[in-house]
């Protein structure tokens, strides 16, 4: 497998639409005119994914104050993320990519290492996107736990 190519500060967002937990489609393109954290995460319910999601959702209210919205993608089916949101009391819209395409256009999908052997998988990426689609902050191979709190911090909220 080619290394993806990654996306870059100043780059055009890719467009997705994609089903949430409820199976309702939510475009990016919806949060055009706000600024949206789009991050990718390996699979609801394991505990680095549901200790990042409930990070972000306990950051929320002052993301939201700062004029920032937030969306999660992963492979997962919409029923998972259903339980998941549930389980865990999440907020923002949870998106399923189960073909891994949205993954893998925003570079979120590939080969990268894990316990030192080369695996392919969903690498956790973050990305900020601005009111007009384009990436403002690309973060690649981010850690699950203290990563809101970094994010914030870079952000200023």
């Amino acid at each position: 497998m080619t290394d993806n190519q990654r996306l870059s500060a100043g780059d055009t967002a890719p467009a997705f639409t994609l089903a949430d937990a409820d199976g309702k489609e939510v475009s990016l393109a919806d949060y055009r005119g706000r600024k949206v954290i789009v991050y990718f995460y390996p699979a609801a319910s394991t505990p680095g994914c549901t200790k990042q999601a409930c990070d972000f959702r306990d950051n929320l209210t002052d993301l939201g104050g700062a004029g920032i919205d937030v969306i999660g993608i992963s492979p997962d089916k919409p029923a998972k993320l259903a339980k998941f949101r549930d389980a865990e009391q999440l907020t923002f819209p949870l998106l399923s990519d189960p073909d891994k395409s949205v993954l893998t256009e925003w570079g979120a999908f590939g080969e990268k290492t894990m316990y030192g052997k080369k695996v392919t998988g969903v690498i956790r990426s973050t990305f900020l996107v601005d009111e007009q689609g384009r990436i403002e902050v690309a973060q690649y191979n981010v850690r699950a736990t203290g990563h809101v709190a970094k994010l914030r911090r870079d952000l200023s909220v």
